[in-house]
């Protein structure tokens, strides 16, 4: 580890969640470690036991699993990591006694490569800071906070509460959806809260997934079952805001109780095997991904409904891009913070997460709603796409990660 005294930096991160860990890993191992990376976060962690507990889990897409894979991560999470080897789609009132299967997904790829693998965010996130931790280029200022930020010609000077002044030839906020240096950039959001929240849980269950999801949209929301190791799952679902406050407040019992309402019989008795919790849903865009000295990427940059579960793997697609212009640049002997290098990532990026957040904001609410008009739509055209093999085979290299212009390391490849 460089000692953390030091304080003129290539590249200064600040967030050290996913992307901001992913970041610093893509940046030294393309580079070669010849930048000198900072990276600032407000949690300690060097600690690899305070990760707290965490409900949630993230479906990792075959993109983004090479990714993880070319920068040494994955080996660390392969054992905890479930395939999902199908999906099914449904679409009916809470109280339906049969749910019709309208679309069903084989989600193998070429191969036989599995399209997702569901993980757990706590052993992401200490399989990444793990990683992160053992860089030798990679000067770690943790706990700390930045309290400002000027940009000038040549590098961005920050100064950090505890630490004091340190500066960089560019900064990369990966600092979440309140984003402190996106504020301080004078960069402003496109967006707007859902009348819904998300709640998360892991579940036991008797009989085996197989590595079965199941995604069924209901009228306040979709419910997803999504297969994790052993005979469990992780469940997202979205609920109206009002009535999951009173889920949540009710407590334990409660929730198990809704989500047997919700679960179905397939996979036998269900029960409670983890923490659990809500979360506000919301979409935001960021208006411009770039100011002088600065890159947003990840929740700093957009932040889309987790309809799909492709949150996170957006957010590695922001990584993988920015990683490959900045070492392709400084290859070059050009400068990395630059205007050109800058806005070569946000043409890079900006279309794509737009696209991505209006696309899951438009399937929410198309299928979030008790229309029986637009439930027959939705059964029409779920049964159109069900009957088109090449339709069904596009939609699995989307869910893969493999459509659009995919960087280097989302493709398995070194920079």
């Amino acid at each position: 580890m460089v000692r953390a005294d030091e304080s003129h930096f290539d590249v200064a991160i600040v967030g050290g969640g996913f992307v901001g860990l992913a970041l610093a890993a893509a940046l030294e191992r393309a580079s070669g470690g010849d930048l000198k990376i900072a990276l600032i976060d407000a949690a300690p962690i060097q600690d690899l036991e305070a990760i707290g507990a965490d409900p949630r889990a993230s479906a990792i897409t075959a993109a983004s699993r090479r990714l993880l894979d070319v920068l040494g991560v994955w080996p660390q999470l392969a054992d905890r990591a479930q395939a999902i080897r199908q999906i099914d789609i449904t679409d009916s009132p809470l109280e339906a006694a049969v749910r019709p299967l309208l679309l069903h997904f084989d989600m193998a790829l070429d191969g036989d490569e599995p399209a997702a693998h569901m993980v757990e965010n706590r052993d992401l996130l200490r399989a990444l800071r793990a990683h992160v931790l053992d860089l030798e280029s990679v000067s770690v200022f943790s706990p700390d906070r930045i309290s400002a930020m000027s940009a000038g010609r040549q590098r961005a000077d920050l100064e950090l509460e505890t630490a004091g002044p340190i500066s960089a030839r560019l900064v990369a906020a990966a600092d979440g959806r309140r984003s402190s240096l996106r504020r301080m950039a004078g960069i402003k959001v496109v967006g707007w809260s859902y009348p819904q929240i998300g709640i998360a849980a892991c579940v036991e269950h008797d009989a085996p997934h197989e590595g079965h999801a199941v995604q069924h949209f209901l009228p306040a929301g979709p419910f997803a079952i999504l297969p994790l190791k052993g005979n469990r799952s992780s469940l997202v679902w979205s609920e109206r805001r009002d009535r999951g406050a009173e889920i949540l407040a009710d407590g334990k019992e409660r929730v198990l109780q809704e989500i047997e309402r919700r679960f179905g019989p397939r996979l036998g008795r269900v029960r409670l095997a983890g923490p659990y919790g809500g979360f506000p849903l919301e979409m935001h865009i960021a208006r411009a991904f770039v100011a002088e000295r600065l890159a947003l990427l990840g929740d700093a940059a957009h932040g889309l409904h987790p309809l799909a579960g492709q949150g996170l793997n957006i957010g590695l697609r922001d990584v993988a891009a920015l990683a490959e212009v900045v070492v392709e640049t400084a290859r070059l002997g050009l400068d990395i913070g630059g205007e050109a290098t800058l806005e070569r990532y946000q043409r890079w990026r900006r279309f794509d997460s737009a696209l991505s957040a209006t696309a899951m904001d438009g399937l929410n609410r198309l299928f979030s709603n008790n229309s029986d008009g637009l439930r027959v739509v939705r059964a029409l055209g779920l049964g159109v796409v069900e009957r088109l093999p090449a339709l069904k085979r596009f939609f699995v290299a989307e869910a893969a990660g493999f459509t659009g212009e995919t960087p280097r390391l989302l493709r398995g490849e070194q920079i």
